[in-house]
């Protein structure tokens, strides 16, 4: 008699790196230079992993951890880790079922979706695929009524709060899209709706809490001035994010942005990060530096490329054993334990980039084939 598929996945998969390995053998040139790649040099992209590996940690010793609680608040409701599935445009090109799979993953694991508005198979068909947690993300191309019906529409499908992504005034330049010649959908369409993107203002943010009492999640806040401006206008998240190095070259990493950004924010907001979140590890360092939650992109799009629904829960359980494991030896039982003492700046061993956490691995050669 077979195995069930999870229990398959847990004697194929014992690491993250033969779940990437696996996504590798998987994907298709195009998609998974989408899926790997940044704006132009790539350099916001390898300052994230950066910023995460000049971070050390400072183990507290003696302390009864035989009991570790990895779960986390998301939003008024327990989460079984502090992460959330981080929005990912063209989930399709990645995995049948495109975010419906992805969503299905979420739920059965126990974290919550943040779902791409240009993501198939939209916000409906996402919605009634499983019951999970759920956020809506909105890249604005219409007006104040459009935007409207988009929070009408999500709020009638049972997702708990909404996200403006605030960093794509400009459509970046992604060389590795563009030698490839692999181009996205919405991409292809740009100039007819990104005037709304490149005109978005603090105006249409005071407009949105003024008609709508849903929480308010802003994406792609990278300066302390920002966030300042954001909670004076009550925005609920302030979501600390350079769009995983895929929008503006150059760029700090999110990480070592965090620390003074929750200091700004004082309390009056969530704060919540995204940027090269690899290991349980970087999910540790993030929560020690004041973030609620920790948003994941390319790790869940390699788990679901690696075996689909299964391979996603797979890459969370690997993911969640981290955790379990780096909070143990820092001393603690559960997050709330955590504080700024347990890390502390160092020199980093490696060099940065996308792969740099998974050392037994680097980056694949890109002509190995799909």
């Amino acid at each position: 008699m077979n195995a069930p598929p999870q229990e398959q996945m847990r004697e194929e998969f014992l690491t993250l790196t033969e779940i990437v390995a696996a996504a590798r053998r998987n994907l298709q040139p195009g998609p998974w230079s989408y899926l790997v790649g940044g704006a132009e040099t790539e350099t916001t992209v390898r300052r994230n992993r950066l910023a995460l590996d000049s971070l050390a940690f400072r183990p507290r010793v003696l302390r009864d951890v035989s009991r570790v609680d990895s779960g986390a608040p998301f939003l008024g409701r327990r989460m079984r880790l502090p992460v959330m599935l981080a929005p990912i445009g063209g989930l399709e090109s990645i995995v049948e079922g495109g975010a419906a799979a992805a969503a299905r993953g979420a739920a059965q694991f126990g974290v919550p979706l943040m779902l791409s508005s240009v993501c198939q198979p939209g916000l409906e068909a996402t919605a009634a695929a499983a019951d999970a947690t759920r956020v809506f993300q909105l890249y604005v191309r219409g007006d104040g009524a459009w935007v409207d019906d988009h929070v009408r529409r999500a709020r009638d499908h049972g997702y708990t709060a909404f996200c403006l992504t605030v960093d794509v005034a400009m459509y970046s330049r992604r060389e590795r899209d563009l030698v490839g010649r692999f181009v996205k959908p919405w991409r292809a369409t740009a100039p007819a709706g990104s005037s709304f993107q490149s005109g978005l203002s603090w105006d249409q943010v005071k407009r949105f809490k003024n008609q709508h009492s849903v929480p308010l999640i802003l994406k792609g806040i990278a300066t302390v001035e920002d966030a300042r401006i954001a909670v004076q206008h009550g925005v609920e998240v302030v979501y600390v994010s350079n769009h995983g190095g895929r929008q503006l070259d150059h760029g700090l990493g999110s990480a070592a942005v965090l620390p003074e950004i929750v200091a700004a924010v004082g309390g009056r907001a969530e704060v919540w990060v995204d940027g090269g979140f690899m290991r349980g590890t970087d999910i540790v360092k993030a929560v020690a530096l004041g973030a609620r939650t920790i948003g994941l992109g390319r790790l869940p799009c390699l788990g679901l490329a690696a075996a689909g629904v299964p391979g996603l829960v797979r890459t969370l359980e690997i993911l969640e054993n981290e955790v379990q494991t780096c909070l143990g030896l820092l001393g603690v039982t559960a997050f709330s334990g955590l504080t700024p003492q347990h890390v502390t700046a160092a020199p980093p061993v490696v060099g940065p980039g996308v792969f740099s956490a998974l050392p037994l691995l680097g980056e694949p050669p890109r002509d190995n084939g799909a």
